[in-house]
């Protein structure tokens, strides 16, 4: 019985009792306190997840002291199918015992030549029968780099189009991409330059202080103005980079007539649309890939994360007209982990088999129904948004001072007191948004209904606990 089909016999959704609730209290262990020593100062996880982890299987984490975690973050979305998913580890076991060579740079072999063809499988059809691939470093990063280059390369032109709340990795090229300014201003300068921000559709929180569809038209045209003005202060740029849900942002979905409307602008103007689906892609929005929700073909997509099945790989596909580079023009020596590669094809092949994206999308939306039942009596649950299972709730003030859109403001100091007793109860989750006052939900995607009830009924009984703290 495949994932999907297993939903048919599912309950409504329910918050499932418990007759005991069991709080963990959080010692700094001899593990921690080496870490804390040793390890960098740049070091984030452990400040606010402070567990030592011992074993792993499915949706749960266990650390080593014998405490049971169900993991909401699940490698800030890279374990699709969760920890040591059998098909993974058989993979892995498979390139091991027939002895194929670990480490290939970018030399093909068998298992690299069908997990190309197992990606383009995937890919919408007006995308796979143009499109091509360039293996890079191990992270999402490097391909955002390795996409940069490939498009300055192609049309001559230098400046790139980003957006606010935007988030594109850490090395000097793609941070300059950032909408965040924490991580950049330290740095002064950028290595990247060209780089002109642009407003996101963040709908409940809209830039232009509309919302809705008015609110999209407004960005619309905004963009299309500042592509044909001339004098609109701003080259023409070698492309526009884009994420269909922003996550670090938020988990702000972008409105889908409005990635309609940016395909259509950039097309118009030989502009290259970059879909960044380094978090979003693979099932984790209800689709294989995010932009698929608004029936768009970009020109650039960036992977990385799911798609070695949880060890690191990251490519960057584009279409054919784009491959003006020369040889060597991007390099990485880690750019052929055969392990990954067949990691990447097994869970590929799963996603497909068992309809992985149909379960995604009903568990997203149970996931979602339980939130806006407990934001009945938490007025501070103020925006509950995101596709599939890459879903976010925005925390907020209401006794605050509205905004123009008439939203309470922000509750950034709420945000870590939720995720805090969330884990003395047994629920890893991670924050994001503006002033970290979004709870963010990347629970892996085979995760079941009853652990989905499971997750709100913890989440429920931690909002309880921090709202009555303040």
């Amino acid at each position: 019985m495949s994932v999907a089909t297993s939903l048919i016999e599912d309950q409504p959704a329910r918050i499932i009792p418990i007759p005991a609730e069991t709080l963990y209290q959080f010692n700094e262990s001899p593990l921690l306190a080496r870490q804390s020593q040793q390890e960098s100062n740049a070091r984030s996880y452990p400040r606010r997840i402070p567990l030592a982890l011992k074993r792993a299987k499915g949706i749960y984490v266990e650390d080593v002291e014998g405490r049971r975690f169900i993991d909401c973050l699940a490698g800030a979305g890279t374990l699709a199918l969760g920890h040591n998913h059998p098909v993974v580890i058989e993979a892995i076991q498979q390139v091991l015992s027939d002895e194929l060579p670990l480490h290939t740079l970018d030399l093909t072999t068998p298992v690299k030549d069908q997990f190309v063809q197992d990606l383009f499988g995937l890919l919408p059809p007006a995308l796979a029968a143009q499109a091509k691939i360039q293996f890079c470093g191990p992270t999402g990063t490097d391909a955002v780099e390795a996409a940069l280059k490939l498009v300055r390369t192609a049309t001559g032109r230098s400046t790139v189009l980003s957006f606010q709340g935007g988030y594109h990795g850490m090395s000097q090229g793609s941070l300059s991409l950032m909408g965040s300014l924490g991580p950049k201003k330290p740095l002064g300068a950028l290595l990247g330059s060209g780089v002109q921000f642009m407003p996101y559709p963040y709908d409940y929180r809209c830039p232009f202080g509309l919302g809705g569809a008015q609110g999209v038209q407004v960005n619309l045209n905004y963009l299309e103005n500042l592509l044909n003005d001339p004098e609109a202060g701003v080259q023409l740029p070698a492309a526009v980079i884009v994420e269909v849900v922003q996550g670090e942002g938020g988990v702000i979905p972008a409105d889908l007539d409005w990635l309609r409307g940016v395909r259509r602008i950039t097309e118009k103007a030989g502009v290259a649309l970059i879909v960044d689906e380094i978090q979003s892609g693979f099932a984790r929005t209800g689709k294989m890939f995010a932009f698929e929700h608004a029936g768009i073909i970009p020109d650039v997509v960036v992977m990385s994360k799911a798609i070695g099945g949880s060890l690191p790989l990251a490519v960057v596909v584009y279409r054919d007209w784009l491959d003006t580079w020369l040889p060597g023009a991007h390099a990485g020596t880690f750019r052929g982990n055969q392990m990954a590669m067949a990691a990447g094809s097994a869970v590929m092949r799963y996603l497909t088999e068992h309809k992985v994206c149909e379960h995604a999308a009903a568990m997203g939306g149970r996931l979602s129904e339980h939130l806006r039942i407990l934001q009945r009596d938490f007025p501070q649950l103020g925006d509950i948004r995101g596709r599939g299972l890459m879903l976010g709730v925005e925390l907020v003030d209401p006794t605050g001072a509205p905004d123009a859109q008439g939203h309470p403001p922000i509750f950034g100091r709420l945000a870590p007191l939720v995720q805090r007793e969330c884990l003395k109860r047994g629920l890893i989750l991670e924050l994001g948004g503006r002033h970290g006052g979004v709870v963010r939900f990347l629970p892996p995607l085979v995760i079941t209904a009853a652990e989905i009830d499971r997750v709100a009924e913890i989440f429920g009984r931690a909002m309880a606990a921090a709202t009555t703290s303040l």
